[in-house]
């Protein structure tokens, strides 16, 4: 559910050419081609722009995160749409906070983290209607950096040039070598980043594809390798606070419970005690193959996902449930076999699993060896799910599903905020 990035300093863009022949002898010949022209815009007026703007059509929900009465949900690398669910029935698009660059996030009290790129930003969310930026933390995820690179040695948002659109124009040259018709590639390069248009006290909940999470006045994320934390007691002025690398391998997912912290990468999972706020240290692993994984945990098992078919490098599609009893050695209980896995989550003995194009399943969760599927609701593309207080909240190719889950024997839809084309 990614977007290409068009980020960086160095641009190549791929021109597709039209070849008019005007004149298709020897001695003359001309194409017609079109050019782009990349249109700069300082950084500070991009983060100026950061802030509530009118409800906009969802086109590429992501992540999910759910705070009270608000759901937050992303639009891949565009922002995070504000939804008033206190009807859940009849859910309200409140506004859209534009946030070039985002994919993740997190709540804790009136303060919502986000990530624009490298920069880390804290937001007052005290009135959806009017969210403001309180503080920009530069470069705070060094492998996103899409602006303090190639020669931009200054963190002055004024002097940092972003690319925010494109001016097209044609023109006509001579065909080089003569009438042989062949596609022709330009490089636009540049000098500046660019961009495509148990629940903790006091905070959210995210989903199972997250890379940001809040514990004990800490915010922890990870990159492909490393385990990141901020100090967030004074939430509008987040400061960093320390990095672990926690392996060479992808890191994907990170997921709280209690004072755990349950981090999914392509080739197992990474158990982290944070007894001691802001400190974590590497308590349990275990491995399996390499496979995209997002990871949840209760009391005594963790709950992955494993999926193929994607840049992860796996042929294995399956739920693998494991005994975490002795957080020190995870051990295998059981796997299940499934079509396409991405995200789920687990209320009492209820899971839910979002299996890609084959749709949500429902499982009888009370025996882990022994699952029982109650339902599959099929018709959607489905990506991540949170289930909490007898309601999922359900991220999916073509949109965002409640479904309403207190009596298990009728599971039934409640709303759904779909695509406007």
């Amino acid at each position: 559910m990614k977007r290409h990035l068009m980020s960086g300093l160095q641009l190549t863009i791929t021109v597709m050419l039209s070849l008019f022949l005007t004149n298709c002898d020897k001695e003359k010949c001309t194409r017609s081609y079109t050019l782009y022209d990349p249109v700069y815009t300082s950084l500070s007026q991009v983060r100026a722009n950061m802030k509530s703007n009118p409800a906009q059509a969802l086109k590429n929900p992501g992540k999910i995160y759910i705070y009270g009465n608000y759901i937050f949900l992303n639009e891949s690398n565009e922002g995070i749409h504000i939804i008033d669910n206190s009807n859940p029935s009849a859910p309200k698009n409140l506004a859209f906070v534009t946030i070039p660059g985002n994919i993740d996030m997190a709540v804790k009290g009136n303060t919502l983290f986000a990530d624009s790129y490298s920069d880390l930003v804290a937001f007052d969310i005290s009135n959806p209607l009017s969210v403001t930026a309180k503080k920009f933390v530069n470069n705070a995820f060094p492998y996103r950096n899409a602006y303090y690179r190639y020669g931009n040695n200054t963190t002055d948002p004024d002097s940092i040039k972003v690319i925010t659109g494109w001016n097209t124009h044609d023109t006509v040259m001579a065909c080089p070598g003569g009438p042989v018709a062949y596609d022709y590639s330009f490089l636009a390069s540049s000098s500046a980043g660019g961009f495509s248009s148990q629940r903790p006290a006091g905070n959210g909940q995210g989903g199972s594809m997250a890379r940001f999470t809040l514990m004990s006045d800490y915010l922890y994320t990870v990159s492909d390798r490393e385990l990141y934390s901020f100090d967030v007691s004074t939430p509008q002025d987040p400061k960093y606070n320390n990095k672990l690398v926690i392996d060479n391998q992808t890191i994907e997912t990170i997921y709280p419970f209690k004072n755990k912290l349950f981090i999914g990468s392509t080739t197992g999972m990474y158990i982290y005690d944070v007894s001691t706020p802001g400190t974590p240290v590497r308590q349990g692993t275990f491995s399996h193959a390499r496979s995209c994984d997002p990871v949840i945990a209760d009391d005594n098992k963790a709950w992955v996902t494993l999926r193929s078919g994607t840049t992860c490098g796996s042929t294995t599609n399956s739920l693998e449930v494991l005994d975490i009893t002795d957080l020190n050695q995870p051990a295998l209980l059981k796997s299940y076999t499934l079509t396409s896995p991405f995200g789920l989550s687990k209320e009492g003995n209820t899971l839910f699993v979002c299996d890609g194009k084959d749709g949500i399943k429902v499982y009888n969760a009370s025996d882990a060896k022994d699952l029982k599927l109650i339902k599959q609701i099929s018709g959607m593309e489905t990506y991540d799910v949170i289930a909490w207080n007898n309601r999922a909240l359900v991220v999916a190719k073509d949109g965002l599903y409640q479904f309403d889950y207190a009596d298990m024997a009728n599971i039934r839809l409640l709303s759904k905020i779909g695509l406007t084309q």
